[in-house]
């Protein structure tokens, strides 16, 4: 083993533990590391690396909701969001001062209004591959540490990252209880997959919430099948 192959070996695992404690000391409670194979962006396929981050959402906040998102709520999901966003940020940062190139991907994002209900990267599906969960039946991201109660951003990147941990088993057995309390009826309550699109209906899910929550964040929120999650009681 030659020096230079010693060196690389080194730096991939330096280089996330620095990256970790950035993500950690900046408000992100849960951080993985991935290999997407593929770029998810076509003129940059060797950002096919990503970092996943999460922050907890508050117990009390999602106390507030019942059959309809809270103020409180929509102000608290503005805020994660607004942290995720400047969590990625400074992570992007970071990457380009290690000599990779990066590119963050903001919490809440849209392709725009010829696909509104896709964004560049599934969230969902890195944090998987960093092994930091599984995608229930309600098509949201369960965390083996916070369950639903989480919101995540992505940082796609060049450097050669690791996964730290394995991809885990669906959870969520024959439990339907976020199908049965969907408003919106947009949860199919059936076998999840990393990205949630096939078991969950986008569409009809914003469609409801802009008919029936316009006063709250302009129908842009719920949180009902965060709340009644039996994964976040388990917590």
């Amino acid at each position: 083993m030659n020096k230079a192959t010693t060196e690389k070996e080194l730096y991939i695992p330096a280089t996330q533990a620095e990256l970790k404690t950035l993500a950690r000391d900046l408000g992100a409670d849960i951080v993985g590391f991935c290999n997407l194979g593929t770029s998810p962006v076509s003129t940059m396929p060797h950002l096919h690396y990503a970092i996943s981050v999460g922050v907890k959402l508050s117990d009390g906040i999602l106390k507030t909701i019942e059959d309809a998102p809270s103020f409180v709520y929509f102000q608290h999901y503005r805020t994660a969001n607004t942290l995720l966003d400047t969590i990625a940020f400074r992570l992007a940062r970071k990457i380009e001062e290690l000599g990779g190139e990066s590119l963050p991907i903001a919490a809440s994002q849209s392709l725009g209004k010829n696909n509104p209900y896709r964004g560049v990267y599934p969230h969902k599906t890195a944090a998987v591959l960093s092994g930091l969960g599984f995608v229930g039946k309600s098509g949201l991201f369960l965390s083996t540490e916070y369950g639903s109660k989480v919101r995540l951003a992505t940082v796609l990147c060049s450097l050669p990252l690791t996964a730290e941990l394995p991809v885990i088993e669906n959870g969520c057995g024959e439990c339907t209880l976020c199908q049965r309390a969907c408003p919106a009826g947009a949860i199919f309550g059936e076998k999840p997959t990393t990205d949630g699109e096939r078991n969950f209906d986008a569409e009809k899910c914003s469609k409801y919430m802009k008919e029936h929550f316009q006063d709250v964040g302009r129908g842009s929120v719920c949180g009902i099948c965060i709340k009644v999650c039996p994964k976040n009681k388990l917590l």
